[in-house]
């Protein structure tokens, strides 16, 4: 989409102004990719599961020699599982111009509405770490407190 078709949008705060900036460079920048959720992730994690009580059985370690053996296994299968589902999602992304041609999405409202997503959750980062920042600095005050040594005037 040339720049001229890109939809302004009223840069009125600065996560406004960020915004305009992220959906401005999405036809380069922004990547759809696919992920499975819901049983999907549970049939594959199972199977990892599986794979490596018979492969550490198969090598002589069991649950009931290792008493933290199903950790270990769990752990794993979840990077695994995540491994083969991250792979699979970077070998087919979607540009958002393939995204808007397959929604035949003309007025380019999928544009206006991760423009409204991105400015509304960086006003809310914002104004979470706003609300803790007492907080934050008193941390840092008390952890170089305890890490310095006490100051000793002439």
């Amino acid at each position: 989409m040339p720049a001229s078709q890109v939809p302004s949008f009223p840069p009125e705060a600065a996560s406004r102004r960020i915004a305009n900036e992220l959906v401005a460079r999405a036809p380069q920048d922004l990547i759809f990719t696919m992920r499975f959720l819901g049983e999907s992730q549970d049939l594959l994690q199972s199977h990892f599961r599986a794979f490596l009580t018979r492969s550490l059985a198969h090598a002589g370690a069991t649950p009931e020699e290792h008493p933290l053996l199903p950790f270990f296994v769990d752990s794993h299968a979840a990077e695994m599982r995540d491994f083969v589902f991250t792979g699979a999602a970077l070998a087919r992304p979607f540009h958002l111009q393939e995204i808007e041609a397959l929604t035949a999405d003309a007025e380019t409202m999928l544009r206006v509405d991760i423009w409204d997503a991105i400015a509304s959750l960086i006003e809310m980062a914002e104004a979470r770490f706003a609300e803790g920042i007492g907080t934050v600095v008193e941390r840092l005050r008390e952890q170089e407190a305890a890490v310095r040594p006490p100051r000793r005037d002439p």
